[in-house]
C-alpha cells in the first residue's frame, strides 16, 4: 500500500521535474533569441530586429511563471536541505536566463541603428562570438537538466574561450576606429553588442555555479581563468 508520504514525495518530484523543464525551455528560447538577433544583424533587417526585441516579453513571462511555481512549491511542500537547494537554484537560474534574453534583445536593438550606416567589415565577426555564447548556454542547460555538475563545470572553465574571442574582436574594432573616423559610429555599436554577448557567457557560468551548489551543497570554490583583457589599457597579446 502506498503511503501518504510516498504520494507527497512523488508529487514534489513531479513538480520539480516540471520546473526544470520550464527552465530548460526558457533557456532554449533565450539562446534562439541570440541567434535571431545575429541573423538580423547580418541581414540588416530593421523590422525583423524589432520582432526579436518584442519576443523578449515571452522570456520575461516565463520567468514570472517560474517565480510563481517556486513560491507555490515553498508554500505547499516546505522543502528542506537538498530539496530547498533545488528550488532556490531554479529561481536563480531563471533570473540568469532572463538576463541572457535581455542581452540578446539589446543586440537586436543595436542592429537597428547599425543597419542605417554603411556596412563595416568587423560586423561579420559578431556571429562567431554569438555561436560560442549560444553553445555555452545550451550546454549548461543540458547539464542542469541532467543534474551533471561536472558537465556544468566544463562550461564554466570553457568560458575563457569566449573571453579570448571577445578580447580579439575588441582589438579589431579599435583598429578600425583608429584607421578611419567614419568607422567610429558603427564600431561603437558593435562594441556594445560584443560586450552583451560576452556577458551572456558570464551568465552561463553563473548557471554552472548554481548547478554545482545544487548538486554538492557547497560553492564552486575554484579560480576561473579570465581572458577578457579589454579593461587593461595595455591590452596584452592573447595567450600572455
Amino acid at each position: 500500500m502506498t503511503s501518504t508520504k510516498d504520494h507527497i514525495i512523488k508529487s514534489y518530484d513531479s513538480e520539480l521535474a516540471r520546473l526544470t523543464g520550464e527552465i530548460v525551455r526558457m533557456g532554449e528560447l533565450a539562446a534562439s533569441q541570440l541567434e535571431a538577433a545575429i541573423d538580423v544583424v547580418e541581414r540588416r533587417d530593421e523590422r525583423a530586429a524589432q520582432r526579436v526585441v518584442a519576443n523578449d516579453e515571452a522570456i520575461d513571462a516565463l520567468e514570472q511563471e517560474i517565480s510563481h511555481d517556486v513560491v507555490r512549491l515553498l508554500a505547499l511542500r516546505a522543502p528542506m536541505a537538498g530539496d530547498l537547494r533545488n528550488v532556490f537554484a531554479a529561481l536563480r537560474i531563471a533570473s540568469d536566463i532572463e538576463r541572457i534574453g535581455d542581452y540578446a534583445a539589446n543586440v537586436a536593438k543595436r542592429s537597428i541603428p547599425l543597419s542605417m550606416v554603411a556596412p563595416v567589415g568587423p560586423a561579420s565577426g559578431l556571429g562567431y562570438l554569438a555561436k560560442l555564447a549560444a553553445a555555452e548556454v545550451r550546454e549548461v542547460l543540458a547539464a542542469y537538466a541532467e543534474q551533471d555538475a561536472e558537465r556544468g563545470y566544463r562550461v564554466w572553465k570553457g568560458d575563457a574561450e569566449l573571453d579570448e574571442a571577445y578580447t580579439g574582436y575588441f582589438r579589431q574594432l579599435l583598429t578600425y576606429m583608429m584607421e578611419d573616423p567614419r568607422n567610429i559610429t558603427p564600431c561603437t555599436h558593435l562594441l556594445f553588442m560584443a560586450k552583451n554577448i560576452e556577458r551572456i557567457g558570464d551568465h552561463a557560468t553563473n548557471i554552472a555555479e548554481n548547478l554545482w551548489f545544487q548538486v554538492y551543497g557547497e560553492p564552486l570554490d575554484k579560480q576561473r581563468t579570465k581572458r577578457d583583457f579589454t579593461s587593461n589599457p595595455e591590452m596584452p597579446k592573447l595567450g600572455e
